[in-house]
């Protein structure tokens, strides 16, 4: 179904520096979220917690302008005006994803919650899971511009990965649930814990659409 090496960016290289590096933005996010949490669950909300916040959130303020020069360029130059709606939503879908790292490490910021240590390796690895389905994403997206026949292959991998954030999530709930720990606490970890699970939702959807706009593209 899908085709060959095919860049979308004949006549557009700014553009094209300028999507590069918003990918790169979303496996920067990606990448400092895991060092956040991670951080988090062995220091607690320590300085060097705070500074992976701020790196974090700088990450998510610089991708929100080249998402805007993104878009701008799309208008006032009328580049790739075929599949320009598709980029679009595409290019929303991804800071989406940005932005939902930058909120959940930020929501661990301000509520401070205490971890036990027996599931601190647990949680870790639902991090990472999510952090790869995020980073297969962004590659999947940027599949979409320079080897379209890719993009399949990384969005299975997105599939693979959201469904064992399901699975990982879902035992470590129970698992809470199950303890001692008071019902406030346990609401809060639960809470949390869907929190960085959603992570993955997002890139499942991101990737759903992705996979229409390649079809459509390859037509």
């Amino acid at each position: 179904m899908f085709g060959i090496k095919i860049s979308l960016f004949s006549g557009a290289k700014t553009l094209e520096t300028k999507i590069d590096s918003f990918h790169d933005k979303v496996i920067d996010a990606a990448m400092m979220f895991n060092k956040s949490i991670t951080t988090y669950l062995t220091e607690g909300r320590s300085e060097n917690f705070k500074k992976h916040n701020k790196q974090l959130r700088q990450i998510e303020h610089d991708a929100d302008q080249l998402r805007r020069d993104i878009e701008n360029r799309l208008y006032t130059q009328n580049l790739i005006p075929d599949l320009r709606a598709d980029v679009l939503e595409l290019v929303e879908n991804l800071d989406k994803v940005i932005n939902r790292f930058d909120e959940v490490s930020y929501q661990f910021y301000i509520e401070r919650p205490e971890i036990p240590e027996i599931y601190h390796v647990r949680i870790t690895e639902l991090v990472g899971q999510v952090t790869e389905c995020a980073e297969n994403m962004s590659i999947a997206s940027r599949s979409f511009f320079r080897n379209f026949s890719s993009v399949r292959d990384f969005s299975q991998k997105v599939y693979f990965l959201e469904h064992e954030t399901d699975l990982s999530s879902g035992h470590l709930k129970e698992s809470i649930f199950d303890s001692d720990m008071p019902l406030a606490n346990k609401i809060q970890l639960s809470t949390l814990i869907d929190e960085i699970e959603n992570i993955a939702d997002l890139a499942e959807d991101c990737v759903d659409e992705l996979l229409i706009f390649t079809i459509k593209r390859d037509i």
